[in-house]
């Protein structure tokens, strides 16, 4: 980049706070999380955000950056500077606790609420069941499972924008993993969950969720595997 250095507006405050900016140096292959943490220790050591591993394996960096939600760590400024500017705001569709800091309690209330925790059908001494990859069960299972609950999907839905009930994508998504492993055992359970008020039948399928999620995962198609295998179950008698 040629420019030597970056004007970064940053949100501060919760709610009802404002946008401060600063004049951040740039630096060769620059992240936007570089520019936080550089404001954070040389400008305002009050600033509050999340990171911890910088390599794109934890999430919790995740931010809205030029209106776009992103890992801050693994995006480089080249990427999203316009006219020599960045703008940089806590995830939205969540509470702001303070600066760019989100309250991830509503996400994860909705992920256990969408029966996104494992029910084992085995206790640990029973013998430990083979899995063959190539059935159709796993591969489903296995093209959900990446998700790291960073909650980009969740900033990107419109539909949770619109809703406060709507699961959301991250959580549908760990549904249908769930609802493919042969392991589990509450699967009319979960299929009833992600069929009720704000459940998997909210969803428009508009793709915001696959068009950002940084591991390239595809929620919009779990959640219509959801529909699918809902209506099943209820012509069934299941739900």
């Amino acid at each position: 980049m040629s420019v030597k250095s970056l004007r970064v507006s940053v949100w501060r405050g919760a709610e009802a706070g404002s946008f401060e900016s600063f004049d951040v140096p740039t630096q060769e292959s620059q992240t936007v999380l570089d520019l936080v943490s550089w404001i954070q220790q040389n400008a305002d050591p009050t600033l509050a955000y999340r990171y911890a591993c910088r390599v794109g394996m934890c999430g919790s960096c995740a931010m809205m950056v030029n209106g776009v939600p992103r890992w801050t760590c693994r995006t480089h400024i080249n990427k999203v500077v316009r006219d020599g500017t960045v703008e940089i705001a806590p995830l939205r569709n969540l509470p702001v606790i303070r600066d760019l800091v989100v309250d991830m309690d509503p996400f994860f209330d909705k992920w256990t609420a969408a029966g996104g925790v494992f029910s084992p059908t085995k206790s640990r001494n029973d013998a430990v069941e083979p899995i063959l990859p190539e059935t159709p069960e796993r591969q489903k299972a296995d093209a959900a499972i990446e998700c790291i609950n960073c909650a980009v999907c969740y900033a990107a839905c419109d539909v949770v924008s619109a809703n406060s009930d709507y699961l959301g994508p991250a959580a549908l998504n760990r549904a249908w993993s769930l609802v493919n492993d042969i392991k589990d055992g509450a699967l009319d359970a979960r299929l009833s969950a992600v069929s009720g008020a704000g459940g998997c039948h909210n969803c428009h399928s508009q793709q915001g969720c696959v068009a950002h999620c940084p591991n390239e995962l595809n929620p919009t198609a779990s959640i219509a595997g959801l529909k699918r295998a809902t209506v099943q179950a209820a012509l069934r008698g299941k739900i």
